[in-house]
């Protein structure tokens, strides 16, 4: 007769032992685990949000200006960066036109401003025939520095008793079709150190030739700003705001078929016809260095910027 073994209690208290340290080391595991995992998120989570950047590259432009020390080639770097507030404007669909110190999208406009001159180097914006009809808001004339600028605007101490206007480049009556657009035109960072005879007479007159391009075409792209020497001759204000020796503006007609046409005008009073002041867009970027309009597609960019036909806009004189 067989005698069956009898497992002693000894080695099975072992083997239970076993499997409890077996149990507590893969639930201590688990438990590390889950607190690191735990720890992470609540680390990320406190961590502060980060803006959203888009860097724009600004390209070279095509043509070097024939007279290039005069005119100053402004800041050096390749490209912008700056922060997307509100990515439903449209001001710099076509491209931004040159590098700055602070590039600022609006509402109402983009610009490009330059420390060095405390003022705009470009302003660009879109105006449509609904918007130039609409006038919703009268002017205000609350001038104000821009807050937006890191190294601040010009102020109105630059102008006052300067003998100079504060010569809008965005025009208020461009902006009359929003209470906010109207503020934005008053800032500071949208002016430039103007002749009264000047800007009261043929800049005046250049800005409601525009308007009534935008009636007739029903939309088009606007670029405006000074012509920025190289070296400060004539300053105004504590902050040493350039007076420019010109104004340019660029008009580009997006209603098929489309056409672009420049001005150039000296900073003082004329009587001449605003035709007589008419240039190509080329001729404007060989004055300032600037690339306009650089998004729209070759050879068709290359094709508007250096022709112009006069007849084909219509005038309101």
């Amino acid at each position: 007769m067989m005698v069956r073994k009898k497992h002693s209690p000894k080695k099975k208290s072992h083997r239970v032992l076993k499997t409890i340290i077996l149990l507590g080391i893969f639930i201590g595991i688990s438990i590390h685990l889950f607190h690191s995992s735990f720890a992470i998120r609540i680390r990320e989570s406190l961590l502060p949000q980060r803006t959203v950047q888009t860097t724009i590259t600004v390209s070279e432009p095509q043509h070097v200006p024939p007279k290039a020390d005069p005119v100053d080639t402004l800041p050096s770097a390749k490209a912008v960066t700056y922060t997307i507030r509100c990515p439903q404007y449209d001001n710099l669909t076509y491209g931004v036109p040159g590098a700055a110190d602070s590039v600022i999208e609006r509402e109402g406009y983009a610009l490009g401003y330059i420390e060095k001159h405390e003022q705009p180097a470009w302003v660009v914006y879109k105006l449509t025939r609904s918007e130039v009809l609409a006038k919703a808001v009268k002017r205000t004339n609350r001038f104000a520095e821009d807050p937006e600028i890191p190294t601040g605007s010009a102020t109105a101490a630059d102008y006052r008793r300067s003998g100079y206007d504060r010569g809008h480049l965005a025009p208020a009556a461009d902006m009359a079709f929003s209470v906010q657009t109207m503020k934005d035109s008053f800032y500071y960072s949208n002016m430039s150190p103007q002749r009264p005879q000047f800007n009261r007479g043929i800049w005046k007159e250049l800005e409601e030739q525009v308007r009534q391009f935008a009636v007739q075409e029903g939309e088009i792209y606007v670029v405006t700003g000074p012509i920025l020497p190289k070296e400060k001759t004539i300053t105004i204000g504590p902050n040493k705001v350039t007076v420019p020796s010109h104004f340019y503006k660029v008009v580009f007609d997006l209603t098929p078929p489309q056409k672009m046409i420049g001005f150039i005008l000296p900073n003082e009073g004329s009587k001449a016809d605003l035709r007589t002041f008419a240039v190509t867009v080329d001729k404007v970027e060989e004055a300032t260095g600037l690339d306009f309009f650089s998004m729209v597609p070759q050879p068709k960019q290359e094709q508007l910027e250096r022709t112009i036909t006069v007849e084909n806009w219509d005038w309101i004189r």
